[in-house]
């Protein structure tokens, strides 16, 4: 793919950080993330009208960006040290380019790792961004059909998922006015800023900090479950389930068909799923709260005499472990002793969980992770040229970890899941998933309908 950079600045906020905001403290949880950044990409279908033209929208998206860095003031700084931002309002990085030969519908229609990763900037997607580059780097890829790719990676260790749908949601609504009306007149709800005095790094040992170590041979792929097909899995599982979630069937079928491709068993594949906490804690955090907000629970233990596991099976399980880490550990967070009580208990299962033993003799034991990333308004970020004809991440080198998202119609799961090759041939080999998943779709045919 031939592309021509543009342009390469650093855009700054629109207003100052008070001297009191100087400083902001990470939180407990911020410690305990992995210092590799967040990737978004989002692709927009060229707009008929060609109205406004791309000198004229990359103008806007540059205002809009400044001003809503004003808003999340963190994201502008940079590390004062390992534990703390200095808020200096240096700016984030924007890189501009121009995708000389290759068009949009093309990537739509095969969306390959190759074609991808050079519209995230600097390929940053999933890596360390480093202690003292900038927290935040946006990618504005423009196709000469008129289409655009908006790509962004924020360091993990400001925030979650959550808090990058939200600040590229902000941007897009300032961007649209700035569309609409030239100057902005819109009165957008700041991000609550509070998660760092309510888990303060302080009163804790420093948390195991996790780590995204790649493996050589990892592969990526994109499975798109449509909403007739989660109907479907529903179904068979409501007799044995109340009210199953899309969310949990996807989610089941998934680790059912990679332990059959892992050639385990479910005693040796731990299902492991992190979700967001904050309308999860008592009382709940607003739904704009910056930082990391989000932790993982285990399904409690699937132990069977034989290999086979029923799709109801795991849904129950999941349920089970999910009920047992709200009752004892999220509902008390405003306790201090049961913080401390929940991060002795994370080193322990992590502790227990890198081994099994069965007669003397150790097990081999893998386990699968899911982070839920659906429900965050993805579809919904028009920066005043239409709503995204796809949204997605990049490919992330933990093994065995799959990431959920909503498709455009609301209704369906998009999974990108990763493996170590030699596993994704026998996984994406699975007949109950082809039967109920597709893989790589074409998105060209979807954005054109």
């Amino acid at each position: 793919m031939e592309m021509e950079v543009v342009s390469r600045e650093s855009i700054k906020p629109s207003s100052p950080t008070p001297p009191h905001l100087s400083t902001y403290p990470l939180s407990l949880f911020d410690n305990a993330a992995a210092p590799n950044s967040v990737p978004l990409i989002y692709f927009y279908a060229p707009n008929p009208k060609q109205f406004p033209d791309e000198a004229t929208r990359i103008s806007f998206l540059k205002k809009s960006l400044s001003q809503v860095l004003s808003m999340y003031y963190p994201f502008a700084g940079r590390f004062k040290d390992p534990l703390s931002l200095h808020c200096n309002d240096q700016g984030a990085s924007l890189l501009v380019t121009r995708i000389k030969t290759t068009t949009l519908s093309h990537i739509l229609r095969n969306p390959t790792d190759s074609l991808l990763n050079p519209l995230f900037p600097d390929e940053l997607q999933w890596k360390d961004m480093g202690l003292e580059s900038s927290l935040l780097a946006v990618q504005i890829n423009c196709f000469s059909c008129g289409g655009m790719a908006v790509t962004v990676c924020m360091s993990h260790k400001i925030g979650d998922a959550s808090t990058l749908f939200n600040f590229f949601n902000d941007w897009s609504t300032l961007t649209r006015e700035y569309s609409y009306t030239q100057q902005p007149h819109i009165t957008i709800a700041l991000p609550h800023v509070g998660a760092s005095s309510l888990f303060p790094q302080n009163h804790f040992p420093l948390p195991r900090q996790f780590s995204f170590v790649p493996h050589h041979n990892m592969v990526c792929r994109r499975l798109v479950f449509e909403g007739s097909k989660i109907d479907s899995l529903k179904a068979l599982c409501s007799e044995k389930v109340e009210k199953p979630t899309r969310f949990e069937v996807v989610v089941a079928l998934i680790y059912k068909c990679g332990v059959s491709a892992l050639g385990l068993s479910v005693r040796n594949m731990l299902l492991r799923v992190a979700i967001n906490l904050r309308s999860r804690i008592v009382p709940p955090l607003p739904e704009k709260s910056l930082g990391n907000l989000a932790w993982s629970f285990y399904a409690s233990s699937m132990d069977k005499n034989n290999d086979e596991v029923e799709l109801h099976e795991v849904v129950t399980k999941t349920r089970e472990g999910l009920s047992l880490f709200c009752d004892k550990y999220v509902r008390n967070f405003g306790d201090l002793k049961f913080v401390s009580e929940f991060l002795r208990f994370g080193r322990a299962v992590t502790n227990n969980n890198n081994k099994s033993c069965e007669d003397g003799e150790e097990k081999k034991k893998d386990m699968m992770f899911f982070s839920g990333w659906c429900r965050f308004k993805a579809y919904e970020a028009d920066f005043g040229w239409g709503n995204p004809v796809w949204v997605t991440t990049g490919v992330c080198p933990v093994k065995n970890s799959v990431v959920l998202m909503d498709t455009r119609d609301g209704k369906g799961i998009e999974a990108v899941v990763c493996m170590l090759d030699k596993d994704m041939a026998m996984f994406e080999s699975h007949p109950d998933l082809l039967r109920y998943a597709s893989l790589e779709p074409n998105r060209w045919a979807c954005s054109s309908s």
